[in-house]
């Protein structure tokens, strides 16, 4: 029997867990980092594929590979070249779910004090995205590419352990698709082989709360705008 402390404690690491944009240099240890891991890998998979593989970077791996990215992302010509190579949005967009992204990206932004018509304040806080908000460490992972659609879903729960198991440690994350527009320049820096296809980055560290962008507290819908129950 699993005690009452120890499901309000899994209980509120799910609940304090936030996507943070804001952290502060403080180094993590690289035990930590591995731990954070290897619990992580116990995730379910189809047939006990694991299909996962990441990439740890910090230091001047992490600032090179930020450099190269921004310098495409702030040059617009260059930026047009860079494509994702899968989608993660979808084409046709509709409610509640256009309602829900509107809503977090004009929260985020209000928060920062940017308007609508602050376009270069906009360009500049996405950008952010490529320098992992000032993390310490920059997850990057990737994927063979002749896994199919059940591996990304067996992927999605590895991540959610990842952040699950740094939050449990009392560090913050933040996942981020914003990498997949320069896969190729990931590619060409992390010397990927062909096979594999990038997934997303993330952040990982300590939050800066003095940051206003960390008070964003993104709402939920109410269990019963999702669920039925069957009797």
């Amino acid at each position: 029997m699993i005690s009452n402390v120890v499901q309000e404690t899994v209980d509120q690491v799910i609940r304090s867990r936030r996507s943070l944009r804001a952290f502060l240099d403080t180094p993590v240890a690289k035990e930590d980092i591995r731990s954070i891991l290897e619990v992580a890998a116990r995730a379910p998979s189809g047939t006990n594929t694991q299909p996962w593989k990441v990439y740890v970077l910090t230091g001047n791996r992490l600032k090179q590979l930020s450099a190269k990215i921004l310098s495409a992302h702030n040059d617009p010509e260059v930026a047009k070249q860079h494509t994702e190579e899968y989608k993660y949005y979808p084409v046709e967009w509709r409610s509640p779910y256009i309602d829900r992204r509107r809503k977090v990206g004009w929260d985020l932004y209000a928060s920062l004090g940017l308007g609508r018509e602050n376009k270069a304040g906009m360009h500049a806080q996405h950008g952010r995205n490529y320098q992992f908000f000032d993390a310490p460490v920059g997850f990057i992972f990737t994927i063979d590419r002749i896994m199919e659609q059940g591996s990304w879903l067996d992927y999605g729960m590895f991540l959610q352990n990842v952040m699950l198991a740094a939050k449990a440690r009392g560090l913050d994350t933040c996942p981020q698709a914003a990498f997949t527009q320069y896969h190729k320049i990931i590619a060409s820096e992390l010397k990927l082989s062909a096979d594999e296809m990038l997934v997303c980055g993330m952040s990982l560290g300590f939050a800066d709360l003095s940051k206003v962008e960390n008070t964003l507290q993104t709402e939920r819908a109410h269990v019963d705008e999702f669920v039925q129950f069957l009797d």
